[in-house]
């Protein structure tokens, strides 16, 4: 059974199941998703904890024999398996399987594990963790999402913050959770509880935002221009490649084009974009991209990216990062004729 990271609190209050396995590429939220299966199955009388580290020269057969053997007191244990790349290659493929097989009911296992692409979730030791037990699914938090989740850490330290704070803050933490995380325990030091103040909070929260390549162009399909700017300021000054940004954003508006132009032809939309390999979220802001932009925003769009790698090459006697910020004006004004 599979259930997302925010869902366990819940699972574990009703039952412990026998396996879970914490998949994702969140650290954060995987490291708490493991202290709390370590402290439900410490209250649930698991006293023993064994750790295995599954890395180059890991020998399998430990893990078999954890699984077979009793606690030297006695006591029911906690058997954690750590694989940090994701690939427990044949041996270690065999060893998950019968561990699944044979491990004894004195026995919680706790797996964790980076994300897993298709193939590695398709995989039979992967189904044979997911058929004992739980699949924890470690998403990140989507700026969308990240508000709602800074009010949430709030509230758990006795605070409250009206939207623009916790927007404010939001654009301050972006990309980078770890530290969202620390700049929401920085304010429990340094602000009362109860409603804080924006000034307050400006003066406490330090600007941690990471941003890549994709957060610039799902920005710009948002029509979003103040976030596209910060996002493009942000590459330019962590010395990001001006190249890889041009490419994630020029690949979403040709995308985005052949879409616009095969509806315009009378096809489906969804066949569209999954022919454009247009997956996930980005759906959603490719409709919303092609509701407020006519298809001559695009095209102008289109020729600024155009410019721009030229300027990289140094074709062009002009400066990408301010080509960029300008193709983002263009959008936005392309979006209001």
């Amino acid at each position: 059974m599979a259930l997302r990271a925010e869902q366990l609190q819940a699972q574990l209050a009703k039952s412990l199941a026998p396996l879970y396995v914490v998949h994702g590429d969140e650290p954060l939220l995987a490291l708490e998703a493991a202290d709390a299966v370590r402290t439900a199955a410490r209250k649930a009388g698991f006293r023993e904890r064994e750790v295995y580290f599954a890395e180059r020269g890991f020998d399998w057969s430990e893990l078999v024999h954890a699984g077979a053997s009793l606690s030297l007191f006695g006591d029911r244990k906690i058997v954690e398996l750590r694989i940090p790349t994701g690939k427990p290659g044949p041996q270690g493929a065999e060893a998950i399987g019968t561990y699944c097989a044979r491990a004894g009911a004195d026995i919680l296992t706790l797996v964790s594990l980076p994300r897993l692409d298709r193939a590695g979730q398709s995989s039979a030791w992967f189904s044979a963790l997911s058929a004992a037990g739980m699949i924890v699914d470690v998403f990140p938090v989507e700026r969308a999402r990240l508000p709602a989740w800074i009010g949430e850490r709030l509230a758990r330290q006795g605070q409250r913050a009206p939207r623009e704070v916790l927007e404010f803050v939001a654009d301050r933490v972006e990309g980078n959770l770890l530290a969202a995380f620390q700049e929401v325990q920085k304010l429990a030091l340094l602000a009362p509880e109860g409603e804080l103040a924006l000034d307050d909070v400006r003066q406490a929260v330090a600007n941690v935002a990471r941003y890549d390549a994709y957060d610039a162009s799902a920005a710009l399909l948002a029509g979003d221009t103040a976030r596209y700017v910060r996002v493009i300021e942000g590459l330019r000054g962590e010395g990001e490649a001006p190249t890889f940004v041009l490419w994630a954003i020029a690949e979403d508006l040709r995308a985005l084009a052949r879409v616009q132009s095969g509806t315009a032809e009378g096809r489906p939309l969804e066949a569209l974009l999954r022919e454009n390999r247009v997956w996930g979220p980005r759906q959603a802001l490719a409709k919303s991209a092609m509701r407020r932009l006519p298809a001559a925003a695009i095209e102008r769009a289109l020729a600024q990216a155009a410019l721009i790698d030229r300027a990289i090459k140094g074709v062009a006697r002009l400066e990408a990062w301010d080509e960029f910020l300008k193709l983002g004006l263009k959008l936005a004004h392309g979006s209001e004729a």
